[in-house]
């Protein structure tokens, strides 16, 4: 049994997986700071200090705080939108890099074009 949990534990799979959570943890904390110290403040100072989660309901001596849920929505919504546009950014570094890989030409594959042009010039001609 132990050999096995130690093939299972030490496959590549496995490995890979933790790494991701351990990166995804700390890339978690990196937005959670970026949204809770520099956009939310941003946010609270165009929208005047705003703060949704006061906001309540007395109901039958029960108080609905529907405020703390719209709070959280609303910090849901900036959070992914900070996700996505940290996504878009990077997305435009790739897309350039494999752009740039695509222009390289091999030189083989010139020369057969050049042939294959100078083909289609010759039979043009014999055509004539």
């Amino acid at each position: 049994m132990w050999q096995e949990f130690k093939k299972f534990a030490l496959k590549g799979n496995v490995i890979d997986l933790a790494i991701g959570v351990i990166i995804g943890t700390a890339f978690g904390k990196i937005v959670t700071s970026l949204v809770s110290d520099i956009i939310m403040p941003l946010f609270g100072f165009i929208l005047g200090g705003m703060d949704f989660s006061e906001l309540s309901i007395v109901v039958d001596k029960e108080e609905l705080k529907y405020g703390v849920f719209l709070q959280s929505v609303f910090d849901f919504l900036i959070i992914a939108f900070t996700i996505f546009m940290v996504i878009r950014f990077f997305n435009r570094f790739k897309k350039k890099e494999e752009v740039k890989s695509e222009i390289v030409i091999d030189h083989k594959e010139e020369l057969l074009k050049e042939i294959r042009d100078l083909l289609k010039q010759g039979a043009m001609e014999k055509d004539r």
